[in-house]
């Protein structure tokens, strides 16, 4: 099997400059390098599974998988060529999927 490569959705590279300026201001440089490392290594174990994911729940009517890393939430889905495509990050405190099953224990 051809490995899967890792493609930066619009959204999601939104998201990690974001996450990078936000670790950068508030823990520097190195802080940020090595939190932004940390995520694309992340993205580089979800094909030979070191980095476990779960669906995204059917109710909420979206076809892809999810995981955590360290304080976000790491959205992705299988492209139409078997690519990985990461579609967003989230911070935890952004996470409302977790916070309904929590809410209503589910």
């Amino acid at each position: 099997m051809a490995k899967a490569h890792v493609r930066i959705q619009e959204a999601a590279s939104f998201r990690l400059d974001e996450i990078y300026r936000y670790t950068r201001d508030h823990w520097g440089v190195r802080q940020a390098d090595r939190y932004i490392t940390s995520l694309f290594r992340a993205f580089d174990g979800i094909q030979t599974r070191k980095t476990p994911s779960k669906p995204i729940p059917a109710q909420f009517g979206i076809e892809g998988y999810f995981f955590r890393h360290e304080r976000h939430f790491v959205y992705w889905r299988r492209l139409s060529n078997g690519d990985i495509g990461i579609v967003t990050i989230l911070h935890e405190r952004m996470h409302q999927i977790e916070r309904f099953r929590e809410s209503f224990d589910l």
